[in-house]
């Protein structure tokens, strides 16, 4: 069987799955919770859990941002302890 073969053979088996794994996910698809009504305490259980989730999400990206401005920070601050500094040319001149 030749290269070209072998791969038209490949690609026919990769488009026959995917059309039978597509054509029968649809009832897999869905929840019990979309299946469900929308009020019925299952539901609103998940919607607290998505919220308590993306207030975690939003708790950590927070903390993120706060360590890079103390990063920046302290950055600022040391750079002018630095250049609070004098350097003198010469030394103070004295032999010792």
């Amino acid at each position: 069987m030749s290269h070209r073969a072998r791969f038209a053979v490949m690609v026919s088996t990769a488009i026959l799955i995917a059309v039978a794994v597509l054509g029968t996910a649809g009832p897999a698809m869905a929840c019990p919770v979309c299946w469900g009504a929308s009020d019925s305490p299952m539901a609103q259980g998940v919607n607290n859990g998505i919220f308590f989730l993306l207030g975690v999400i939003g708790s950590v990206q927070i903390g993120f941002v706060a360590l890079f401005v103390s990063f920046r920070r302290r950055g600022r601050e040391e750079q002018e302890r630095r250049d609070s500094f004098e350097v003198i040319n010469g030394g103070t001149g004295g032999s010792r």
